[in-house]
């Protein structure tokens, strides 16, 4: 696609032109392209002839390939990242000249520096017309100018673009900012959008204060000043002010004459621009889109709206002015004069979130002899402090005091949205659930809270105000306070107003509560509520729901293995309880149940089964053996006991806990179900799999018919029952019914649930069961894959998943992946879990096996002899895996030779086998098997 004219074929021409220059230089390619026209040639060029969805890569390899290329050499083009790069090293590739033109100070990399580059920067316009011809070698101007090309220039009017620099004939443009930076693409979209429009362009540029919106504006009428023959900077902040300010440039263009009435020289100047094009209006800082409307002219011509308020969509095109980049922020500082290093230019602009402004103040304070880890601790002491500081002389005030004369404004005039804003100031800078809050507020809740929040349809209204100051990004019925806004906010509340403040955001947390974070139903508004509940501070919460919200935080984060920044709040919270109601109060037990757990999930097994045995003797005191809260903890602190390996107490106390369960609850109540398949699961492990598998039989055919079987609790028990069927040979029923649970979960739970993904990882050792090991190897794979990223990689499901991936790798001969993925999950799962966990000894186990399959038997011999110590030590002698350990010991002894203590070894395993399992165990006579092979070795 051209310009002009049809394209010519058999290879390259010298009157085909590709003009190639960075998105930011759009000015001076259209000027350039203009005058190549004019001069006779074909032009290709990116913004006129390749319209959205075409291929960058295929249009700019066919421009190469039929003509030259032009390139127009300024800073931004030799930006790494830019596609100009792709272009000219294309050009260089194929052995073809580049004719290259200079449009501002530069210097190109090394390899392009051989190339003469002429100058077009700096000269009057018919200079640089004439450079720019001697430079391609086009023939002579012709005698009438060719037809526009179908692009943007055909649009506005005129008789061409004026050479890019040059000034509108009248102008009332405030000085240009010499240091701004950044922002190409966005002036770039803005060039397009105003020279696209077929009806008057009108482009209303918002965001929050500071953020550069009057900066981008100038920049764009100065970066585009040549395609104006008009620029006029309207101060649009009082609507009482703009027809004088019109009046001054109807009395410019001669439309009226000097001390017309202004009304009447704007009805005359909005007429004339209506018949005009090539105009550029700007209204800085309007604040009301109905205030402004009888001042836009239509017509051909661009209108650029700077302002806080983003509801401009009937009158303008709403252009989201958002934060720099974080290339941008560090430039920003360095064009400010801040000598700093690129990593402490990075931790400022991070910490100064990416704003324009603060950057500024910020440069300016290190310009004043602050060392950037001096600034940085300064911020951290008081950002509103800092944010006071190093207000730019264009700036009207500081950022902390645009934010404070914002909120003020607000208060003023709605209060109620004020009170929200400063609520939302205490929580996280996430989006909050703010619509979803309405007419669920706590009954304690303070007159003006409940002002703001009476119904869905007012707290509409609340959001709208908010939005209309720009304080904060409005979305969906959410809110989010940019972090730099609430920490100015929040360092400004005098201390009756943080303790409103605190009150509120309590509230609002209670509020937005969306339901237990075991039902998969609410786990897409917790991950919104989640960063608010664990931002609030435990010590200033009232309220028990308050603190309950919090809890339920804390136990959602520890069901997706994040129990570290878990443990850390519910100390805290629980510190806070005991010091401030007391050890007996209801939710300093419910915070200490809840800590137990981060306990044990942290690996503290000894501190979690000391505050569960605590926190069950209180609860029996106070509300006796079989209270409900009493019988919880009871459960609890079985758990705990069998993570330190007191299995026979653990027993005792849950077989003791379910019968009072079914005594005073009934057998049918979920509780007590619950209860029944975490026994199950102990006395598996303790070798007692019939009474594991009759329990869980039983269980399981209760709540399917009792809570149905798509319901979690259900699914548990199903996933249990399969491992226990494996078990016991049953190997068909396991697989069936592993399947089926593994379909309802992905239906119910989603496929990329914790328990969905442990099922999926339990029927993978099923297909192995039955011989289908590709098939496993699939699935495992699979599964730990989707675990490393839902989960985390040093999650205790995602490093079961891959201890198994690595024995069925070895099932299919991929022996060195199977040995490398085992050396490197037992070494995560030594640091996260402990050595002595029974996950880490199990992997540890397997690896022994790995290591002698390579002919590694030292070594394979030196793992299972401390594998084994540590279950003797932790499970005891007649565990299941402590005699599965004995065996793969038996077995590394005698592949060292070593067969008198392999002998030994194997006898003494099944004496207790078949004492403890008996006689028809499978792995009984699996073992008696193995022993009369190695008699018959030896020759007895």
């Amino acid at each position: 696609m051209m310009g002009t004219g049809a394209g010519a074929s058999g290879g390259m021409s010298d009157t085909v032109w590709f003009i190639s220059h960075a998105g930011a230089d759009r000015a001076w390619a259209e000027w350039a392209a203009w005058q190549l026209l004019d001069a006779g040639h074909e032009v290709e060029l990116d913004c006129w002839d390749w319209g959205a969805g075409d291929s960058f890569i295929a249009k700019m390899n066919s421009a190469l390939e039929r003509g030259r290329m032009l390139a127009l050499y300024s800073p931004a083009y030799f930006d790494p990242e830019r596609f100009t790069t792709l272009e000219w090293e294309a050009m260089l590739a194929m052995r073809e000249r580049i004719t290259p033109v200079r449009i501002a100070e530069t210097a190109p990399p090394p390899v392009l520096r051989p190339l003469i580059a002429a100058d077009l920067f700096g000269l009057h316009e018919q200079d640089a017309r004439e450079v720019l011809l001697r430079a391609v070698k086009g023939p002579t101007r012709p005698d009438r100018a060719p037809s526009r090309p179908p692009g943007m220039l055909s649009r506005i009017g005129g008789t061409g673009p004026r050479l890019p620099g040059s000034l509108p004939r009248v102008r009332n443009l405030p000085a240009r900012n010499a240091a701004f930076t950044g922002r190409d693409s966005l002036l770039v979209h803005l060039r397009e959008a105003l020279a696209a429009e077929q009806r008057v362009a009108v482009q209303a540029l918002h965001g929050r204060g500071g953020v550069g919106k009057t900066q981008l504006a100038l920049e764009y009428a100065y970066r585009f000043a040549g395609e104006y023959e008009y620029a006029w900077w309207i101060a649009a902040e009082d609507p009482a002010l703009i027809p004088g300010q019109l009046a001054g440039l109807a009395a410019r263009m001669n439309v009226v004459s000097a001390g017309a009435p202004p009304a009447d020289a704007v009805e005359l100047l909005l007429g004339e621009l209506g018949a005009m094009s090539r105009w550029l209006l700007v209204f800085d800082n309007a604040e009301e889109p109905t205030a402004l409307a009888p001042f836009l002219p239509g017509g051909p011509g661009h209108v650029l709206i700077t302002s806080r308020n983003p509801n401009w969509r009937a009158r303008a095109v709403p252009v989201d002015v958002d934060t720099l980049t974080r290339t941008e922020s560090v430039a920003l500082l360095r064009e400010q004069g801040a000598r700093v290093s690129d990593a402490e230019a990075g931790r400022l602009a991070r910490l100064l979130d990416d704003l324009p402004l603060a950057l500024v103040q910020a440069a300016a304070l290190l310009r004043r002899g602050l060392s950037a880890a001096d600034l940085e601790a300064e911020l951290a002491r008081s950002m509103r402090e800092v944010l006071e500081e190093g207000c730019p002389d264009d700036y009207p005030v500081s950022l902390a005091a645009q934010v404070r004369l914002t909120l003020t404004r607000l208060d003023t005039d709605q209060p109620a949205a004020a009170a929200v804003l400063t609520a939302l100031a205490l929580l996280a800078p996430e989006p909050f659930p703010l619509t979803s809050c309405a007419g669920r507020l706590p009954e304690q809740t303070s007159p003006l809270l409940k002002e703001a929040l009476p119904s869905r349809l007012g707290a509409g209204g609340v959001v709208e105000a908010i939005a209309r100051h720009s304080l904060a990004r409005t979305q969906n019925g959410t809110v989010q306070l940019h972090r730099l806004t609430q920490a100015v906010v929040a360092d400004q509340l005098t201390p009756p107003q943080r303790q409103d403040a605190v009150r509120h955001a309590e509230a609002l947390l209670t509020a937005a509560y969306p339901g237990t974070p075991a039902d998969p139903r609410w786990w897409p508004a917790w991950e919104v509520l989640l960063p608010h509940a664990l931002a609030v501070d435990p010590a200033c919460l009232t309220t028990s729901w308050g603190r309950y919200v919090v809890l339920q935080a804390c136990w959602y984060l520890m069901d997706r293995g994040q129990a570290h920044p878990a443990r850390e709040r519910l100390q805290r919270l629980y510190d806070t309880c005991l010091e401030q109601l007391g050890p007996d109060d209801d939710d300093t037990l419910r915070a200490a149940h809840n800590l137990a757990r981060a306990y044990d999930d942290t690996q503290e097994h000894e501190r979690a089964r000391a505050l569960d045995e605590e926190t069950l003797a209180r609860r029996r005191r106070l509300h006796g053996d079989h209270d409900p809260d009493t019988l919880n903890s009871a459960r609890n602190l079985a758990v705990r006991l069998w993570s330190l390996g007191q299995h026979e107490e653990a027993l005792i106390l849950d077989e003791k806990t379910l019968e009072a369960r079914r005594r005073v609850r009934g057998a049918d109540h979920p509780e007590t179900l619950r209860t029944a398949t975490g026994l199950a699961v102990e006395l598996a492990d303790a070798g007692r799999v019939e009474e594991a598998l009759a329990l869980e039989e039983e269980t399981l055919g209760v709540q399917r018919r009792v809570l149905g079987v798509e319901h979690p609790d259900t699914l548990v028990t199903a996933s249990n029952l399969a491992v226990r069927l494996a078990g016991v040979g049953r190997v068909e029923e396991a697989l069936a019914l592993c399947e089926e649970t593994l379909g309802v979960r992905r239906r119910v739970l989603g496929a990329e649930h914790p328990d969905t993904l442990a099922t999926a990882s339990n029927l993978a050792n099923r297909l192995a069961d039955v011989g289908r090991l590709e098939e496993a190897v699939t699935l495992c794979e699979e599964t730990v894959g989707v675990q490393r990223r839902v989960l985390g990689p040093e999650h205790p499901d995602t490093l079961r998943t891959a201890s198994n991936l690595a024995v069925r790798l070895a099932g299919v001969g991929r022996v060195e992946e199977a040995l490398a993925l085992g050396e490197e999950t037992l070494g995560v799962q030594r640091r996260v879990l402990g050595a002595e966990h029974p996950g880490t000894l199990l992997t540890a186990s397997n690896l022994a096996n790995r290591l002698a399959d390579v002919g590694r038997v030292e070594e394979a011999l030196a793992l299972c002899e401390e594998t084994l110590g540590v279950r003797r030590r932790v499970l005891g002698v007649e565990h299941p895996d402590t005699l599965r350990t004995a065996n793969n010991l038996a077995v590394s002894l005698r592949d060292a030779g070593r067969v008198e203590e392999a002998l030994a070894l194997g006898e003494e395993t099944l004496e207790v086998r078949r004492r403890v399992l008996g006689e028809d165990d499978v792995e009984t006579r699996r073992t008696a098997r193995w022993l009369e092979e190695l008699r018959r070795e030896r020759g007895e």
